[in-house]
């Protein structure tokens, strides 16, 4: 087998400290989540010869492969918002595969909550008014604005209800409630998502993803490292990723996401199909990217994500168990999440989930997971196919 065609696997995944955590710098959670993944893994850091990290400092991988220890030979910066991490992983596949690396290291951290809470930064309204943003920022129109607004769309063009939308939010809390290391796991109810304070119409305060602080780190190995690991591999068996627009007036569909290209691409290239995934893992920085990507991603149709996710779905024991560790609306949301939705995914393949593992008939574990992220006002996806096999 040449080295261009070396399969690769996940073989440590972990998070940092995550929630609440005021006395840490986003540098200090990056080292804590890198030192758990490669405890995690069994391996030492001399292994590491790859390094993929966005969203800090000027030069984001360079900064904190220094503050690591790191000297690696390949490097990944690209920042595309929420689904970096996918998108990141995706190449990080294709460099150990090819041999330009052996073992990769993608990681994460950030006081988003804290920073806020200390004075040391304010709430984002844009991300900027320069280039293409220029002709929307004017005239207020926010990132939540933007999702609540492609939200509308697909309640007039489908008949989806706020009430399906909100079955997202309560199905999210239900599943939290089994991880102990969530934000917020009290069960909450439609109702009360319904009646909370309005934020973007149609989204209240819970169709909105919480604000905390953390980070979370992934390492993926060539196969001939998988030997030298402490536990088994879960595998990367395809990927994709895809971009769409910036500018609103640029997207042809508001009910249709970027996933539905990286989707089919990954699940296309990992030869498996929609139905025989057991776990999704799916961005939830609001309640309808959810909804549309499971559509996108060939869960259910176009327009049939409502009827799909009211009927308990989601759940950690319904028929596809989605961000069963509360995901951004109740588990953790520290900025670019995507990272954390890998962590969760091999998490289950392993069976390591805690009360909230996901158990097939028999109680045997889940076998393949989708993890898909989502960036800007979805404007870019990446998805990833992982499997135990």
């Amino acid at each position: 087998m040449t080295s261009r065609h070396r399969r690769v696997a996940v073989v440590g995944v972990a998070l940092s400290d995550c929630g609440r955590v005021d006395d840490a710098t986003p540098y200090a959670l990056h080292a804590q989540a890198a030192r758990r993944a490669l405890a995690d893994a069994g391996l030492k850091r001399e292994v590491v010869d790859g390094i993929a990290s966005a969203g800090l400092g000027t030069l984001a991988p360079v900064e904190v492969a220094e503050y690591l220890g790191l000297a690696p030979r390949w490097v990944d910066s690209t920042s595309v918002g929420g689904s970096t991490w996918e998108v990141m992983a995706a190449h990080a596949a294709d460099a150990i595969a090819a041999g330009h690396a052996r073992a990769v290291l993608l990681v994460y951290g950030s006081t988003a909550r804290a920073d806020i809470r200390a004075g040391r930064r304010t709430s984002n309204l844009s991300f900027g008014a320069r280039g293409p943003l220029q002709f929307e920022v004017p005239y207020g129109h926010t990132l939540i604005a933007k999702y609540a607004m492609a939200a509308r769309r697909h309640m007039h063009q489908y008949g989806t209800t706020l009430e399906q939308l909100a079955e997202v939010a309560v199905q999210a809390r239900a599943n939290a409630a089994h991880n102990p290391d969530a934000m917020f796991r009290t069960p909450v109810t439609v109702d009360e998502v319904l009646s909370g304070p309005m934020i973007a119409d149609p989204f209240t305060k819970l169709h909105c993803c919480i604000r905390s602080d953390g980070g979370a780190a992934v390492l993926l190995v060539a196969e001939d490292l998988v030997r030298d690991c402490a536990k088994a591999p879960v595998w990367v068996l395809g990927t994709g990723e895809h971009v769409s627009h910036t500018t609103m007036s640029e997207w042809d569909d508001f009910t249709v996401s970027p996933a539905a290209v990286s989707g089919r691409l990954a699940f296309e290239r990992a030869g498996v199909r929609p139905s025989e995934i057991d776990v999704a893992e799916i961005y939830d920085a609001f309640t309808y990217m959810t909804l549309v990507t499971l559509e996108d991603l060939g869960f259910c149709g176009k327009g049939e994500g409502g009827e799909f996710v009211a009927k308990g779905r989601l759940l950690r024991d319904g028929g596809l168990p989605t961000n069963t560790d509360g995901g951004g609306l109740s588990a953790q949301h520290p900025g670019m999440r995507g990272l954390f939705l890998l962590v969760e995914a091999v998490r289950q393949l392993r069976g390591e989930g805690g009360e909230g593992q996901v158990r097939k008939a028999g109680g045997r574990l889940p076998e393949l997971a989708v993890a898909s992220g989502t960036g800007g006002w979805f404007c870019s996806s990446g998805t990833v196919v992982l499997g135990r096999s």
